[in-house]
């Protein structure tokens, strides 16, 4: 019986697939030939000149160059227009938002970064997101209507049930029951958001440690202490969005924090959370702490602390605070019974190889399931970084199907 356009296996689908693994591999690969082309897709000469040449009539693909080093004239090579989309994310927290914009390739090509001091009285909140975004798409040298997709980082998550963002006092002006719609009307495109440290394993699964994994635990250590959750390939979110907001895990080892959603905090976190770091730190005697943010101590406390692993106290901090860690992981581990744990944030990742080892250690002594650790791999704004392949995806998924164009 004969199909319907969209039916899967009419030429339309087919020449869309084609399309898109086409395009894929010269993200993947950079410039490619319409012979190196063909012989990844599988698709004779012909085939793969009349995609490539339906791909740069569509603007998806450019001629930038012919190759060299070889007899004779040079093959036509093609590679993504950058400029066939754009996409924006923003990373907040109570003290500054983030913004950036990249082109399709995901190269970046705009940043900007809006203080948001606490004191009063404050920009409002959909007025803060436009100027950060403003500031970024005017860095890039583009309009507000060139972007195809935004995505938005916060602490917490927003309850798809009541559209509130939820765990996540500490940010003033965000828990407006309006808010969504507010952002929806101000934005100039399709906006998601997403829980920070859930966009920070979507980094590392896409670009860092966790590559080629579908089941992992990140643990994260920074503003606050949280996890994600991914399982199957995907994120595990929870009925509220709530999944892997550990901070608030009751723990041996400190007092039962109760109300924990009014204090924003909990057991895991009063026990292993980047504040603990500098308050264990004077309890062992150790000189010379500085001041500053809570994850800015503990990161330089840590990094010492692996530089001189031997050293007493260094090495006692460094052994204490890796069975700390060890306590709330062994919980994750023991229900979830991952493949791989990813330890991110610069509370994490400041201790290095010497912290990691420790952790491991411990965990083997509290878990029953030996799951590999590992140091993350995007150290560079991962929370902003994760938002943008977040925006990226979906961006590519729209302009990248042919088989809605004429």
């Amino acid at each position: 019986m004969a199909g319907t356009a969209g039916t899967p296996g009419t030429p339309s689908v087919l020449r869309s697939m084609n399309d898109r693994a086409a395009l894929d591999l010269l993200l993947e690969h950079g410039p490619l030939s319409r012979t190196r082309i063909g012989k990844l897709t599988g698709l004779s000469k012909p085939t793969a000149s009349q995609l490539l040449a339906r791909l740069e009539a569509a603007g998806l693909v450019l001629a930038t160059g012919t190759t060299e080093g070889r007899p004779g004239p040079g093959a036509q090579l093609y590679a993504v227009n950058p400029a066939a989309a754009y996409a924006a994310a923003l990373d907040v927290n109570p003290h500054r938002i983030r913004a950036a914009v990249a082109d399709i390739t995901g190269r970046t090509v705009g940043r900007h970064e809006l203080p948001t001091p606490a004191r009063r009285p404050a920009a409002p909140v959909v007025q803060q997101v436009t100027d950060a975004l403003d500031g970024a798409v005017k860095a890039a040298g583009l309009a507000r209507g060139d972007l195809h997709r935004t995505v938005i980082a916060t602490p917490g998550a927003f309850d798809p049930n009541t559209g509130r963002l939820r765990y996540a006092s500490h940010l003033p002006g965000w828990h407006s029951p309006t808010l969504l719609d507010e952002l929806a009307a101000a934005l100039p495109t399709p906006c998601d958001y997403e829980n920070d440290v859930n966009l920070v394993a979507l980094a590392e699964q896409r670009l860092g440690a966790a590559r080629g994994h579908g089941d992992f635990v990140l643990l994260w250590n920074q503003e606050g202490l949280g996890a994600a959750l991914v399982l199957g390939g995907r994120l595990h979110r929870g009925f509220t969005g709530g999944a892997g907001e550990v901070g608030f895990l009751p723990v041996p080892g400190t007092p039962l924090v109760r109300q924990v959603a009014k204090a924003n905090s909990g057991g895991f976190q009063e026990l292993a959370g980047a504040q603990a770091v500098p308050r264990l730190a004077r309890e062992l005697g150790v000189e010379n702490i500085p001041g500053g943010p809570y994850a800015e101590v503990a990161a330089t406390l840590l990094e010492r602390a692996a530089a001189r692993p031997d050293e007493e106290p260094h090495r006692t901090l460094l052994h204490t605070y890796a069975t700390r860690l060890a306590t709330g992981l062994a919980s994750l581990v023991s229900v979830l019974d991952p493949a791989l744990v990813v330890l991110s944030g610069t509370a994490l990742t400041a201790g290095g190889e010497p912290l990691r080892d420790l952790v491991r250690a411990e965990l083997e002594e509290l878990a029953a399931s030996r799951p590999r650790l590992v140091l993350a791999g995007v150290r560079e704004q991962p929370v902003l970084r994760g938002a943008l392949e977040s925006a990226l995806a979906a961006t590519r998924d729209e302009v990248f199907d042919t088989s809605r164009r004429p």
